[in-house]
């Protein structure tokens, strides 16, 4: 079964009444509760990215004067908030670096190509959380590892929770939103064309943007 699909399966929340917590925890994520949820705790449980509603993306100078952005549409999630002690909670996204779209076709076939991702030989990138600190009213501080290319180095995401909801399906839904910038060299994206005038065609700075909308998975029985 292919791991990475842009159309994750769902599956509607177990009556509330039966949410046990999960046994088993992945690796790293955190919001916590607002008006619309009735108390943190009830959001205790493993949750899982919606891939319909969701952006993993990128953004980052290009020729020092316009900027490119992008996103990976393929990747698989685990998620688990502990509405008890959100420092506890956890997640893990696994992206496919072949997916990388930024809607030109010769720009993505450079991006995955040798100068930056090197899809063939690295099919994979990271991040897995290690901490989450409350930094205020719905703001997180996320620590985690971002691996690139085999190289993997401690990342702090700044994390806003947004809300809860139970849309008219039945699914209970939490929504986020989280910034980091980081220094692609350091990650071994060396490409370092250079203008005329003496600047960067490519900034090294990237800033990575996870708008994302998670759905509640049901207790295994």
């Amino acid at each position: 079964m292919n791991l990475f699909t842009r159309a994750a399966s769902l599956r509607r929340p177990a009556p509330p009444a039966a949410s046990p917590s999960p046994t088993t925890r992945p690796p790293a994520f955190s919001p916590t509760a607002g008006a619309a949820a009735p108390t943190l705790a009830s959001l205790t449980g493993e949750w899982m990215i919606d891939p319909a509603h969701s952006r993993i993306g990128f953004s980052v100078r290009h020729a020092m004067v316009t900027t490119v952005r992008g996103a990976f549409t393929e990747y698989r999630s685990r998620l688990f908030f502990d509405g008890h002690d959100p420092a506890r909670s956890q997640a893990e996204i696994v992206l496919s670096t072949a997916s990388v779209d930024t809607g030109v076709e010769q720009r993505d076939a450079h991006l995955v190509g040798r100068d930056f991702l090197d899809a063939r030989n690295y099919p994979r990138m990271s991040f897995r959380s290690t901490a989450v600190e409350v930094d205020g009213n719905d703001v997180y501080r996320m620590t985690g590892d971002l691996t690139i290319k085999k190289v993997t180095r401690p990342v702090v995401l700044e994390l806003t929770y947004i809300g809860h909801v139970t849309d008219p399906f039945g699914y209970e839904r939490v929504g986020f939103d989280g910034t980091t910038t980081i220094n692609r060299s350091e990650w071994g994206l060396t490409y370092d064309a250079k203008l005329a005038e003496g600047g960067a065609m490519v900034s090294e700075k990237v800033r990575l943007q996870f708008d994302i909308a998670a759905i509640r998975t049901a207790p295994t029985e």
